[in-house]
């Protein structure tokens, strides 16, 4: 795909990276671009951890965390920022709100603690090994950490603001759920000019694997692409094989 005579485009759709994708491939400048771990926290990638409690299956998050170890290595290599959020509340829950937010009624985090009461305090606190990021994943220095109190990384963070002070422009999704904060940070994304896209074998779903199908099809028909880390780590080692040469 070329570019308009004279239009300089500052997502790098075209130039830079080109990644093989569902839809299409799309182009993207590494220096504009973030790759976004989603919430790999105990909570949701470990037995005992929120969403084992709450009866979701994580049996399936070893690969996964695996291949989004290489995707993080791989983005580091090229110079793209690694941001990661962490999803929860402060020990009393305040920040999840009350009887009057539909989070109170929706989470299952929230609904689990209720049921079982000795699990207060102890699901998506901050300063908790439930909070507290897999092992096998750990953020180094440069990388960004941020918490976030909803679904979305854009709510009520500063994610939007941290983004476009460094010029970035295309986001690299993996993490969990691949069905609720990994796509509602991507629409939202979507909604404030963000080209997002998702690496579908370093996320996993919370729920039946239909649901992994469903968002990912809903992603690359209305809001993104998707993609794979190994397409991911490939793109990039082309780039670089062409700058040495």
């Amino acid at each position: 795909m070329e570019a308009p005579a004279g239009y300089r485009d500052p997502a790098g759709r075209f130039g830079g990276v080109t990644l093989p994708a569902r839809p299409e491939p799309i182009a993207f400048a590494p220096e504009a671009t973030a790759l976004i771990v989603v919430d790999m926290q105990n909570a949701y990638a470990t037995k005992g951890g929120y969403l084992d409690l709450a009866g979701f299956d994580v049996s399936q998050t070893g690969p996964v965390i695996g291949r989004i170890a290489a995707a993080v290595a791989a983005a580091r290599a090229a110079g793209i920022v690694v941001l990661w959020f962490q999803n929860g509340w402060d020990a009393d829950y305040v920040e999840a709100g009350g009887p009057g937010s539909p989070n109170w009624h929706k989470s299952n985090a929230l609904k689990t603690m209720r049921r079982q009461p000795g699990l207060n305090s102890r699901l998506l606190t901050r300063g908790t090994w439930d909070y507290d990021l897999v092992d096998a994943l750990e953020p180094q220095p440069g990388d960004i950490v941020m918490g976030k109190p909803r679904y979305s990384g854009f709510y009520n963070t500063a994610l939007d603001s941290t983004l476009r002070a460094r010029g970035i422009r295309t986001l690299v999704f993996t993490g969990i759920a691949t069905n609720v904060c990994v796509e509602s940070t991507l629409r939202d994304g979507f909604f404030l000019e963000y080209f997002g896209i998702v690496l579908a074998d370093a996320t996993h779903q919370a729920g039946p694997p239909s649901l992994q199908e469903g968002a990912l099809l809903n992603i690359e028909t209305f809001f993104g692409w998707v993609s794979d880390v190994a397409a991911f780590e490939t793109a990039l080692s082309a780039r670089d094989a062409i700058a040495a040469e």
